[in-house]
């Protein structure tokens, strides 16, 4: 078998063991929402869209070289786009084997599926008209980015805010031993503490979903050149601006870029990169939390039948979903802040370091949603456990030295930080030494009542209501 042909079999053959990689082989079944949107099949397929909505744009502008198109002949082209299947990706690369250029191999292609369509065959010199290539590539980027965030990212991340606000409400009034530097602090409740996660994603998230996806379409350096050569008079920015700005099917739906070199400059894309690895920064502070949460016995995790911990150590039940959902964060936030460092820098009016970079975005996207999942999963089998919550606050009344000086100073006693820090750091502090001390004070009756029935449990200001209000 010739070099060719074991490639072409290679290729053919990749599976879940052989693919390179884990998005396409371990975990292809977890990001197959993505793979129609960020593969190249995808790619190819926002090409035609492109080329096909800059063509049907073209016949409605008014020239009398090319007249407006007939309702059939417009259906049939957007069939070309919503009817876009496999096939047609690989016949495209067909094409690309003999061009050796993709966006070439697009327009030969359309052409082709205009044979035996007398009113399109007449017309097909306007398939890709004045266009330069990163006019195609760079509409088609933001429409599969614009796609991946709205259909895939942001569901995700509303899954992940959804259920953390469900704990946090749950949550609300269980109260849980802080610790700063590690050590024991000032008590907080979980759902107070599941509550500062969903307000940070809460926050990142409008930041991803306000992010405005940019395209252009003026040709091969952004000054319509190509354009003004062939209708000086006509107002080819206004035009393109309909092309990007109308809504699909017979425009783009996205954001008029007025000003570029040959590509639009990727300053929007590193915006939202940017803010996608800012909600994946956050997960990764939260997924650390938890495993911490779980290692103290805080929470409990629901077993599956049939599953294993340690192939040694029969008891274990490992946070692999958070443990997993670290590791992707990371991986994503890797590729996702190259991108964001690299795609905004560009040599003169073009090189093409950009090119390669680009077909890595569904990567990075595909990390991030695969640490989604993960992290949904391994929420909802988190059972909290209450009784180790109160052990350990039940073992850490030397927090309550905080309220009493508190209390103390507000009353003028002299030296009150300086008499609790006498009677607790370092110490292990029973309730009957800070009743016995608090017993002592010169201060009301009432507020010695008060510190006397406040518990490690009961010191927790306003957590409950604050996590109720997200």
């Amino acid at each position: 078998m010739s070099n060719t042909h074991t490639s072409q079999a290679t290729s053919q053959a990749i599976s879940q063991v052989t693919a390179l990689s884990p998005l396409d082989g371990r975990y292809a079944g977890k990001v197959a929402a993505l793979r129609p949107l960020m593969s190249e099949q995808g790619y190819m397929h926002r090409r035609v869209q492109v080329e096909i909505a800059w063509f049907i744009a073209l016949s409605d502008a008014g020239f009398a070289e090319f007249k407006p198109l007939s309702a059939a002949s417009r259906a049939y082209l957007i069939s070309l786009v919503t009817n876009f299947s496999t096939e047609d990706a690989l016949a495209i690369k067909d094409e690309e084997k003999v061009t050796n250029h993709d966006v070439k191999a697009v327009e030969y292609w359309i052409k082709k599926k205009f044979k035996g369509h007398t009113e399109l065959e007449a017309a097909s010199e306007f398939v890709h008209f004045a266009c330069t290539s990163e006019d195609i590539n760079n509409t088609s980027h933001a429409l599969q980015l614009q796609a991946g965030r709205d259909e895939v990212i942001l569901p995700g991340l509303d899954g992940l805010i959804a259920k953390l606000r469900e704990m946090a409400h749950a949550f609300a009034d269980v109260p849980m031993l802080s610790r700063t530097h590690g050590q024991t602090a000032s008590p907080t409740t979980v759902g107070k503490e599941v509550a500062n996660v969903v307000v940070r994603l809460k926050q990142v998230r409008e930041r991803i979903a306000g992010v405005h996806i940019m395209a252009k379409m003026n040709g091969a350096v952004g000054n319509y050149n190509a354009h003004m050569s062939a209708w000086p008079d006509f107002d080819w920015e206004a035009f393109s601006r309909k092309v990007v700005e109308t809504p699909a099917p017979l425009g783009l739906g996205l954001t008029f870029q007025p000003y570029s070199i040959q590509i639009e400059h990727h300053d929007y894309m590193a915006e939202l990169f940017d803010a996608v690895a800012r909600a994946n920064t956050i997960l990764i502070d939260w997924s650390r939390d938890v495993w911490g949460y779980v290692s103290l016995g805080y929470f409990k995790q629901r077993l599956k039948a049939g599953e294993i911990g340690s192939s040694t150590m029969p008891h274990k039940v490992n946070p692999i979903d958070f443990e997993n959902a670290e590791g992707n964060l990371g991986l994503a936030n890797a590729m996702l802040k190259h991108l964001s460092e690299k795609l905004p820098i560009s040599r003169w009016q073009r090189d093409l370091t950009d090119s390669t970079v680009l077909r890595n975005m569904g990567v990075a996207l595909g990390y991030t949603a695969l640490a989604y999942q993960s992290l949904s999963v391994g929420l909802n089998k988190l059972e909290l456990n209450e009784e180790a919550l109160a052990a350990d606050l039940d073992a850490a009344w030397e927090v309550l030295a905080e309220p009493i000086q508190t209390v103390m100073r507000r009353y003028g006693v002299q030296g009150a930080y300086e008499q609790l820090k006498e009677v607790t750091r370092g110490k292990t502090v029973t309730a009957e030494a800070l009743h016995g001390l608090i017993a002592s004070l010169q201060i009301p009756q009432a507020d010695i009542d008060r510190l006397l029935a406040m518990t490690p449990g009961s010191y927790v200001g306003k957590a409950a209501e604050l996590a109720r209000r997200v």
